[in-house]
């Protein structure tokens, strides 16, 4: 049996959040700092705030792990952008630079760059290693959630 609402993490202040799922399209905001807890653009994550995003959202989590040399990572932005914008408030969308949160990179075993996982309830359920275009990111999502 489903609960009547969901844990959110806040983008800004990183607080959990309970939102009644019959609000959750409703534009909520955090109760700790008041911002909107959806954006409609990635999250940047890193070592100290991934593992409470990825294991505490009662949304699935998107992670594309980057770095800002990597012209891949670079050419994969916009399907980023366009994903956050098109899945919230049902799928949360965050970015990890592997180059900044070296610690969150190597307990995942991450090899190679760009890497997308999905994580539900705190596990990865699909991983993708490479660059995707937009449209091809967004049908991979729609296999996967």
């Amino acid at each position: 049996m489903q609960t009547d609402a969901l844990n959110i993490v806040c983008p800004h202040c990183d607080s959990v959040n309970r939102v009644p799922r019959s609000r959750i399209g409703d534009g909520p905001k955090c109760g700790r700092c008041g911002n909107p807890l959806f954006t409609a653009s990635p999250v940047h994550l890193g070592d100290h705030n991934f593992h409470k995003h990825v294991s505490r959202n009662g949304i699935p989590v998107l992670v594309d792990f980057w770095a800002p040399w990597c012209a891949p990572c670079r050419i994969m932005e916009p399907g980023m952008e366009q994903a956050a914008a098109r899945f919230e408030p049902n799928l949360r969308v965050a970015k990890v630079n592997t180059d900044e949160a070296g610690q969150v990179a190597a307990g995942l075993g991450i090899q190679g760059i760009p890497t997308v996982i999905l994580f539900r309830n705190g596990s990865e359920v699909a991983r993708q290693t490479g660059a995707m275009d937009p449209g091809t990111l967004m049908r991979w999502i729609e296999a996967h959630l």
